[in-house]
């Protein structure tokens, strides 16, 4: 791999940090102009890019990297609006940067970013600056729901990983405005799910938010699951509503997807609707089967559409997914269930 990063302080801590096992760090770089030079000499498999560079910043020296030599590139940044633009740029996946109060900090950086090299190198990346093979195509959005009778109990759960961002993206903005309620966890670490959420909202026909303990579950609004707080999915005389709350990593998350599935499997049973997509790790497939054996609809996203295909494959070999199906036919699935 290369690490690009314009402190030298910090180049050399990655590059320390990370060689080693299964990484090799062949070269650091301290802006694009250097980097550009060493990716064509040194041909890595995987590069870490900051993003506030000078000269050219990290997302302008993507977009013009991805066309011309594409390759899975991991951005290490500490403000969520520059992670996300960087992912529409191309990037698969992104890391915060610490802000290091101990040697335990470091070294949960470090050992976060490792995994998610390894993963970025397994990644095949297209040209178009789409770091999967995400099928496009289809319908912008349906048209609304015609359903006779409004079931107030029905609620749709969707958890993703690696390459979920634009994954769930894709699932969400052809959905209808009068669709009911639809709660996500999509691993990411406090800060940055706020400013997704934000942007997602501003994509779909429907309201999109981040979790706040005791939000009311409705039809026409989205909930995502805030960084750093499980979502839990509870029911009152009045309806579905959200309990958030910090607590330990489940199943390696926090938020945790299989701690939402439970939550929708225990409260909802068979008036939801569950999908599981692209993410490293299994995370969700437990919380999944639960939902299918109370008789939910599950869906699992296919492996060719995968940015990685560990999250859905876990689940489909438990046995906890009804339908398989490609990323581009989800939002379709879901709408034809809803008016089945």
């Amino acid at each position: 791999m290369l690490v690009v990063d314009d402190s030298l302080l910090f180049r050399e801590t990655l590059a320390k940090c990370l060689g080693g096992g299964i990484i090799e760090v062949i070269g650091t770089a301290a802006h694009p102009y250097e980097a550009r030079d060493k990716i064509l000499e040194l041909r890595p498999d995987v590069v870490t890019l900051d993003v506030e560079m000078p000269k050219m910043n990290g997302i302008q020296f993507l977009r013009k990297l991805i066309p011309q030599y594409p390759l899975p590139v991991v951005v290490v940044s500490a403000l969520p609006i520059n992670a996300f633009d960087a992912l529409d740029a191309g990037a698969v996946d992104f890391v915060k940067k610490p802000l290091i109060k101990s040697p335990k900090d470091m070294m949960e950086f470090c050992e976060e970013l490792k995994s998610k090299v390894v993963i970025a190198a397994s990644v095949k990346v297209t040209k178009t600056g789409t770091s999967s093979p995400l099928e496009q195509g289809g319908d912008k959005s349906f048209s609304p729901l015609i359903k006779k009778v409004r079931n107030p109990d029905t609620i749709i759960a969707l958890g993703a990983s690696t390459g979920g961002t634009e994954a769930l993206k894709t699932v969400l903005e052809k959905l209808p405005s009068e669709i009911p309620p639809i709660i996500i966890v999509q691993h990411m670490p406090a800060g940055f799910t706020k400013m997704y959420a934000d942007r997602i909202n501003r994509l779909c026909q429907f309201e999109v938010k981040e979790a706040e303990d005791g939000d009311r579950l409705r039809y026409g609004l989205c909930i995502v699951a805030a960084g750093e707080y499980h979502l839990t999915l509870k029911k009152d005389a009045a309806g579905y509503y959200i309990f958030s709350k910090r607590g330990e990593k489940v199943s390696g998350h926090c938020p945790s997807v299989d701690v939402m599935f439970s939550s929708v499997a225990e409260v909802a049973k068979d008036k939801a609707i569950g999908a599981i997509l692209t993410g490293m790790g299994g995370d969700g497939a437990r919380g999944l089967l639960e939902m299918k054996k109370q008789g939910a609809f599950t869906i699992g996203q296919d492996k060719e559409s995968c940015v990685v295909y560990g999250m859905p494959m876990v689940a489909y070999n438990l046995g906890a997914v009804t339908v398989q199906a490609p990323l581009n036919k989800i939002s379709e699935i879901i709408y034809n269930r809803l008016n089945g």
